[in-house]
């Protein structure tokens, strides 16, 4: 599955963008300080952004769920 594969539904930032593809939760990832990258949250993040893009199928539903509950974690912290 190309990294170009939109989610279901885009996951809503709150500066208003939005992270439509596997690309775009890729490249908001990477912009994080490297510290925050290496969180745990954003970990299983990228694994799973991964996996999507490596496997498809229903990893494309875990990518998006990893990607919503790291940036809660981060609103959170």
């Amino acid at each position: 599955m190309p990294w170009s594969t939109p989610f279901d539904e885009p996951i809503a930032l709150r500066s208003g963008r939005k992270l439509a593809t596997l690309q775009h939760a890729a490249d908001h990832i990477m912009k994080l300080p490297e510290e925050a990258q290496q969180s745990q949250c954003w970990q299983v993040a990228v694994e799973n952004l991964i996996n999507a893009a490596e496997t498809g199928g229903g990893w494309l539903m875990f990518a998006r769920i990893a990607m919503m509950r790291a940036l809660n974690a981060n609103e959170d912290g």
